[in-house]
């Protein structure tokens, strides 16, 4: 069997002294103490976990392909992972959930993919922080020849997600009302977008001046600086005290009370993430005053099915081709610098899509 050694990060355990051009936080001190001194399922709290390191990898077996990545998505999952908020299988572990890449080789008796065939993925197995990865065939999605691979790379998840939220937690229709937190993120870009050509009325929340622009020629219709003006007071403003439909919030403990107060009569709260934390517990009766509904949406539970994956993917790739998506890439980073795109990416520092790209194709 022929073995093939490719370069991948890999959030390993420190075991040795901090590098001493490291400096870290309390809260990032007392992480560490706690994983290197109680437990053995380490918390991926520091950035210096991330460790660029040859590994070998084989060739595909039954119901497998093989895929030299040409970009690498980075997404908020992959700090919650790193940081121990979600655990990881396996110790040490390969970061990233989102990849768009080249067949170099097919697993036996394989049909439906070939060497050559262009194609993303987004989800499990996680793993996507390499150069060269064994994936499930049934898990890759075949990307359009029309659109470039690491646009797919950038959008697939993110894009994937958008489509969860607009189509099928709440489903978005003309006359309705929305709120996007992080509006001018990975996915409150395309979010805003999806929800403008749906027909709704969208407000979105920023945190600078440039991202609201961006938030602007993204679809919404206004914009809220978070951190000039209370968010809920100019809801309400907008809104002339009736409240929205629904509210997308992926930044979690700092928005969650406040996103529940925006609501109107029978609202719906989707949560998708909590880049600023977890939200305080919750008890059910607060939700009873307005018969609010609550739901922690996930990707993985709403493409469950093969189905399901090429539903979504196929309406993500056509609403990019046709214009009503577009992918914002702000920022790459060789994938050897991939914790520096972490600490950009936590600081906000970034806008729309981050993309990694292997060093030896990455073009500044």
């Amino acid at each position: 069997m022929v073995m093939a050694e490719e370069e991948t990060v890999v959030a390993a355990a420190v075991e040795k002294e901090e590098p001493k051009d490291v400096e870290t936080t309390e809260e990032e001190q007392a992480a560490e103490e706690l994983c290197l001194g109680r437990c053995k399922s380490h918390i991926f709290y520091l950035l210096y976990v991330l460790k660029w390191e040859d590994v070998e990898i084989g060739e595909p077996k039954e119901g497998e392909i093989r895929v030299k990545n040409k970009a690498i998505g980075l997404n908020f999952i992959d700090v919650y992972f790193r940081k121990g908020v979600y655990k990881a299988s396996t110790m040490p572990f390969t970061p990233g959930m989102e990849a768009a890449g080249v067949v170099t080789a097919v697993g036996p008796g394989l049909t439906g993919r070939k060497v050559g065939d262009v194609v993303a993925y987004a989800g499990n197995p996680m793993g996507s922080y390499t150069e060269e990865q064994i994936l499930p065939a049934e898990k890759v999605v075949p990307v359009p020849p029309s659109l470039d691979p690491i646009v797919a790379a950038s959008v697939i998840l993110k894009g994937m997600t958008a489509h969860m939220l607009v189509r099928r937690c709440f489903k978005v229709e003309p006359g309705h009302t929305v709120l996007v937190h992080a509006a001018a993120g990975g996915v409150g870009s395309l979010l805003c977008q999806w929800a403008n050509a749906l027909g709704a009325t969208v407000i979105g929340t920023v945190s600078t001046t440039e991202k609201a622009a961006q938030a602007k020629e993204d679809g919404c219709h206004h914009v809220i600086m978070y951190k000039e003006e209370d968010f809920v007071s100019r809801v309400n403003e907008i809104t002339s005290g009736k409240g929205v439909d629904v509210v997308y919030d992926s930044v979690g403990k700092d928005t969650f009370q406040g996103s529940l107060a925006c609501l109107k009569l029978r609202g719906y709260m989707v949560s998708y993430g909590q880049s600023s934390g977890m939200p305080d517990p919750l008890p059910m009766t607060e939700l009873a005053a307005k018969s609010l509904f609550l739901t922690r949406a996930s990707l993985l539970s709403y493409n469950a099915t093969r189905d399901e994956l090429l539903q979504a993917a196929g309406e993500v790739f056509s609403n990019v081709a046709s214009g009503i998506l577009r992918v914002r890439i702000n920022h790459k980073y060789p994938l050897s610098q991939v914790a520096q795109a972490h600490e950009d990416l936590e600081g906000r520092k970034t806008s729309g899509s981050v993309v990694l790209i292997p060093d030896g194709v990455f073009e500044r």
